[in-house]
């Protein structure tokens, strides 16, 4: 009976350290690695196609993550991150265009300078929030939006601007093959400094600043500060995804960068999780994998008695946004911390099987 004792039970946990650390257990930091080094096959067993998919959720992937540390981890909210987005790509072409300036180096700058502009127009976060601050990044949007249309000299105006592939001291990486590998570093880099700055002080701060201002401004917290901050991050993100997908794309538009994309973004945190960074990537995938669903229903229903009684013309793609509002609305009803309690929920139930109740 001595020994029992001595037998920890439950959630033991003795210093800082193992609080925060990354992995929790040795096995889910294997299965990490694991994980990383089977995707690191992917251009070799799957098609061009689905190489193109993958990209573009490590891309988006990169852009939520950003607007979760603004929206999940400080409690603030932004519907204008599609415009720092854009941003980072305009600026990562024009830098690229007309200076002697690599696009490995090019990528990396545009993140910095839409952080620049995101800490201005994080400024008035210091003073507003709820549905004002709404009201103020919706601003932004339409702010940086119009700048795009009418600056030629930055952007091309009504043309769209050219963005050449992603090159390192004369080394041109070209295809989806080569272009992955790309992302795939962004991706993990992008991840591991979040999930570290998460466990720093300003990371625990921004986590006060959204649980209580009142209580962390008590304890010291600058909150001025750490709300422009977390502006500035978020934008830094969205800067560097952006430019990603630009050099990716090799022309970089307004169309499909409004209002729009910017509530796609916020799908992404909301499904995969507020304030988890798991389960940003989660629902990135989720939303980008989405209307993949919906071209297979539509050819499954296609000539069916579905399709005849709805009139839909052989294509149901049209409820994509339909789709996502609805699954909007259940995940925030039904599952309000998203994917990431959910995968947390099964895998502690497998590993307490058969005795989990």
């Amino acid at each position: 009976m001595a020994n029992a004792s001595l037998i920890p039970a439950g959630d033991f946990r003795t210093s800082y350290a193992a609080d925060t650390t990354i992995f929790p257990t040795r096995t889910s930091r294997n299965a990490a690695i694991l994980g990383i080094v089977l995707v690191c096959f992917a251009p070799f067993v799957l098609s061009s196609y689905w190489l193109s998919i993958l990209i573009q959720i490590g891309i988006f992937g990169i852009a939520a993550l950003g607007l979760n540390i603004l929206v999940g981890f400080t409690g603030q909210i932004s519907i204008g991150h599609a415009a720092f987005f854009l941003l980072g790509a305009y600026t990562s072409a024009y830098l690229n265009n007309h200076f002697p300036i690599p696009v490995a180096f090019a990528i990396p700058l545009a993140g910095i300078v839409a952080a620049l502009v995101g800490l201005v127009f994080g400024l008035p976060a210091a003073r507003l929030k709820g549905l004002y601050l709404v009201i103020a990044t919706l601003a932004a949007q339409y702010i940086l939006i119009d700048f795009f249309s009418r600056a030629e000299w930055f952007s091309g105006g009504s043309v769209p601007a050219m963005a050449n592939p992603f090159s390192l001291f004369g080394w041109v990486l070209q295809g989806d093959k080569q272009y992955f590998y790309v992302v795939l570093a962004y991706v993990l880099v992008s991840y591991i400094l979040v999930t570290n700055l998460m466990r720093t002080r300003d990371g625990r701060a921004l986590v006060a600043v959204r649980d209580h201002y009142l209580s962390a401004e008590i304890m010291g917290i600058n909150l001025t500060k750490y709300r422009t901050l977390s502006f500035g991050l978020a934008a830094f993100f969205a800067g560097i995804a952006g430019a990603l997908y630009g050099h990716y794309q090799l022309v970089v538009s307004n169309e499909g960068f409004g209002i729009e994309r910017s509530i796609l973004f916020l799908a992404m945190i909301i499904i995969g999780g507020i304030g988890s960074i798991s389960g940003t990537l989660m629902g990135t995938a989720f939303v980008v994998l989405l209307p993949e669903v919906m071209e297979w229903l539509s050819e499954a229903l296609k000539g069916g008695a579905i399709d005849r009684a709805l009139a839909l013309n052989n294509n149901l793609t049209f409820l994509r946004e339909i789709a996502i509002g609805l699954i909007i609305i259940a995940f925030l009803v039904f599952e309000p911390d998203g994917l990431a309690h959910r995968w947390r929920q099964i895998k502690a139930y497998w590993k307490l099987y058969p005795f989990s109740h």
